[in-house]
């Protein structure tokens, strides 16, 4: 019969397979606030899954299991708020969903930069994170209200916005290649 490469999977063509490694992040979305509020985190993720985000970032109050399963499709890094009383239960939903908990501060690197999230309402904590010059973005929750400023050192430092108690409800893009950040009400 002779020697016949086959895919792994048949229904994969065998020149699919030429893939280097991990594939980096271009799109990254970012919530907060979702204080167990289902139909306004839904809302949001419809709206991440037509921006073709890579990665997701949640900063904080996160408030119910539901939410974190609602990010099922993309690695999503989690930190944790003020408001979330139940942390080994969300943590737990977590570890099920393949997802990631950073506890109360995350860094990460992601499209070749440089990522520190937090909820915010540790000031001290938030002031030498943002005035730092080590992240080039910094993503934080808390104040349910969007921002986005440059610090004198270069840092992108992001507010989304809140999905619960905010008017309007909003999250945020960033494009990682340009650090260029988008605030999107639902």
């Amino acid at each position: 019969m002779g020697n016949i490469a086959r895919p792994s999977d048949p229904g994969e063509h065998p020149e699919a397979r030429q893939s280097s490694g991990p594939i980096e992040p271009r799109t990254l979305g970012v919530v907060s606030d979702t204080h167990g509020q289902a139909s306004f985190a839904r809302a949001a993720v419809r709206m991440l899954e037509s921006l073709d985000v890579d990665l997701v970032l949640h900063c904080g109050d996160i408030g119910t299991v539901e939410i974190v399963e609602l990010f099922a499709p993309w690695p999503t890094h989690f930190v944790f708020g003020n408001t979330d009383w139940d942390c080994d239960e969300l943590r737990q939903a977590m570890r099920v969903a393949g997802h990631t908990c950073h506890e109360r501060f995350g860094a990460l690197e992601a499209g070749g930069r440089k990522i520190a999230f937090l909820h915010g309402d540790d000031s001290r904590l938030f002031d030498q994170t943002t005035s730092s010059g080590r992240y080039d973005l910094v993503c934080f929750g808390h104040t349910h209200r969007p921002e986005q400023r440059l610090t004198p050192r270069g840092t992108l430092v992001l507010n989304p916005g809140a999905l619960y108690r905010a008017n309007p409800h909003t999250f945020a893009t960033v494009d990682l290649a340009s650090l260029a950040a988008t605030i999107i009400p639902l």
